[in-house]
């Protein structure tokens, strides 16, 4: 089947019609003003050129930068691989003077399993919440598609948080307060961990922050369709960068959870799930319908549908008012599940 192509979709009023919730005012205006390039989709004809593009322009600040002026403590380390693999680069930060153990964020960033790298997000996650929260973070600096296909990433993602908690003295962080999570790709790589850490009896981490995962190769929700052309990540970006990362897989009725955690059949014995995404983005109903999956097995799972919201809204929009409600909300919930109390204090589900 081509990339493009639309996959018929069962009948019925919701599935028929199509037609788009409205993305928020405020959002709208800030979308609008990155210009049409931003909703250019990534194809497999163009795919090439703009992962050259995006890796000449997207931040990579230095480990001097990420200091900045002393405030944090950050370093680059090279860590053993999975088996067969290279080693991994983790970039371990914190704010400078704070005496251990602290927790961890365990972070994976987003851009679609193609894209991105492990210095660009770590100067908003160290603004945000490291200071606030006094938390360390690690940031993966796993291999991207379609040049390291499935299970690269997530087995060195995997690698990376094994070798973390068995260094945790070291590190000075808190082997039993991590939490892992990530945004978009990053948000589907952290599910996926969390199922495999489950699986191979690895560390147990005490939650798991989905920030608009990517979820399901299968790229037929509702959401797809309603949002094609519209999200900034939209249903043909999204099959571009599912083929790139699964090769002849793509779409297999038998792939593993560990690609594409929506496959999963057996949710329960997971860590306690945060996962938002927005009304108006392509990834809305697989994001809703994990959460519930979550639920039906037993398990915790906090869920935000942020009305109006597109992909990657908060990036792109900083200073809205709904971007500044998700931040809030999130950080509410990483307070929560990362004090000693509840790490330390009940059952994790």
């Amino acid at each position: 089947m081509d990339l493009a192509d639309d996959v018929p979709f069962e009948s019925g009023p919701v599935a028929t019609a199509w037609s788009a919730p409205p993305f928020d005012p405020e959002l709208a205006a800030a979308l609008a003003e990155l210009g049409d390039g931003a909703r250019e989709p990534f194809t497999p004809e163009n795919l090439a050129d703009r992962q050259a593009r995006d890796a000449a322009v997207r931040p990579r600040p230095t480990v001097r930068e990420l200091r900045v002026d002393g405030r944090f403590a950050v370093e680059e380390l090279r860590v053993p691989g999975p088996p067969g693999g290279p080693d991994v680069t983790l970039v371990s930060a914190r704010p400078a003077g704070l005496a251990g153990p602290l927790p961890l964020l365990f972070y994976l960033h987003g851009g679609g399993m193609i894209m991105g790298n492990a210095w660009s997000v770590l100067p908003r996650l160290l603004r945000e919440w490291a200071v606030g929260l006094e938390l360390a973070v690690v940031s993966v600096e796993y291999r991207l598609a379609p040049r390291a296909r499935y299970p690269a990433a997530v087995e060195d993602c995997y690698a990376g948080l094994v070798w973390v908690a068995a260094h945790a003295a070291e590190l000075a962080v808190d082997a039993d307060r991590i939490v892992v999570g990530g945004k978009s790709a990053g948000g589907g790589l952290a599910a996926a961990l969390a199922l495999l850490t489950r699986d191979r009896g690895g560390p147990t981490p005490v939650g798991q922050l989905l920030l608009c995962p990517m979820l399901d190769d299968r790229n037929d929700t509702v959401s797809s369709h309603q949002l094609a052309g519209l999200d900034p990540w939209d249903r043909t970006s999204n099959a571009t960068a599912w083929q790139a990362l699964l090769g002849d897989r793509h779409g297999a009725t038998d792939l593993s959870p560990y690609a594409a955690p929506a496959r999963a059949t057996d949710l329960s014995r997971l860590p306690p799930a945060y996962i938002d995404v927005g009304s108006a983005e392509t990834l809305r109903d697989e994001g809703v319908a994990y959460a519930q999956a979550i639920w039906q097995a037993g398990g915790q799972a906090e869920l935000h549908v942020w009305p109006g919201a597109f992909h990657g809204f908060d990036t792109v929009a900083p200073r809205a008012k709904l971007s500044q409600d998700a931040r809030e909300a999130r950080t509410r919930w990483l307070r929560r599940v990362l004090s000693p109390s509840d790490a330390h204090g009940g059952p994790v589900c």
